[in-house]
């Protein structure tokens, strides 16, 4: 949710890959000597993912050094992983490093990074496919561990991230059908899970962005990228057009490239056209956290627009 931060790009480029190697060599080792942390290839995959998740869940952070959402939310996912102490660990794939697993991502139909999987007795599970807070990531990983926990996959207490000695509250295990139903491509399915989380906590604000996401999707399903943005520069007071284009631009990671789209828009429109790219900025705003700092920014200088 991520600049080209979503695409997968770059993925077989072997000065990335050879980069990407040696900053995995520079890496320093955690505190401790923890094992809660490792980097994974495609050579070692097997061993250190899918037969140790018979064990222990195993989370996978997908990720690359271009990525600036992957380097929000790495830090937090190691953190969490070593005050976890060895309720699971976290395997660090860098896809600029390994085409292979980049390829596999593809194949599972995932559309980018940063992309979190839990491996649970063999089977991979989606988790995450954007940067969250840390509050919001926690959370995540609860639901995840308490929903395994019922199913009898990991023992009472284990995983439990803690925060100031308290676990945090579990909510439904709902939202994880609504993240596979996402990651598969079933938006159908999708939308029902988060409807079903609003049915019940209104004001939820994962479910709201998870429904706008979900109808961003909808939208540039059968648009042509290149006729779109054809469409956008012969027409730049046609609200329409730069809305199609500021959804693929979102899309596709660029996302303060979307907000100024509509931004300008807005600032060279009047009537009925301003106000369709005010209101389709708005739709865009729900996407992202309420928090993210590019959402408060965009809002001011949607205002000074306005006003």
């Amino acid at each position: 949710m991520t600049s080209s931060d979503f695409s997968l790009h770059g993925a077989v480029d072997l000065g990335a890959r050879q980069a990407a190697a040696k900053r995995a060599q520079q890496r320093p080792a955690p505190a401790g000597g923890s094992s809660s942390v490792i980097d994974v290839t495609d050579a070692t995959f097997n061993a250190e993912v899918i037969d140790r998740s018979r064990d222990v869940p195993v989370l996978v952070d997908f990720w690359a050094d271009w990525c600036q959402p992957c380097k929000q939310l790495g830090p937090i996912l190691e953190k969490l992983a070593n005050e976890a102490a060895g309720g699971w660990v976290l395997a660090k794939v860098d896809i600029d490093a390994n085409p292979g697993l980049a390829q596999q991502l593809s194949r599972m139909g995932v559309q980018g990074i940063p992309f979190v999987a839990a491996v649970v007795g063999g089977q991979m599970l989606p988790v995450l496919n954007s940067a969250a807070p840390e509050p919001q990531v926690r959370q995540v990983l609860d639901q995840l561990f308490d929903a395994l926990r019922e199913q009898g996959l990991m023992p009472e207490g284990a995983g439990q991230a803690q925060e100031g000695g308290e676990a945090q509250p579990v909510a439904d295990p709902v939202q994880m059908e609504a993240e596979a139903a996402l990651q598969r491509g079933d938006l159908d399915a999708a939308a029902s899970a988060f409807g079903k989380i609003l049915e019940t906590t209104p004001n939820d604000t994962y479910a709201k962005s998870g429904l706008a996401l979900v109808e961003l999707q909808r939208r540039v399903e059968g648009l042509d990228p290149q006729q779109a943005r054809k469409d956008a520069a012969d027409r730049p007071d046609d609200a329409a057009a730069q809305a199609r284009v500021a959804d693929l631009d979102l899309v596709e990671g660029r996302v303060e490239e979307a907000f100024d789209r509509l931004i300008g828009t807005v600032r060279r429109t009047s009537g009925d056209e301003r106000d369709t790219a005010r209101k389709h900025l708005l739709s865009l705003f729900e996407v992202l956290p309420p928090d993210d700092p590019r959402v408060a920014k965009a809002r001011r200088r949607l205002s000074s627009a306005l006003f």
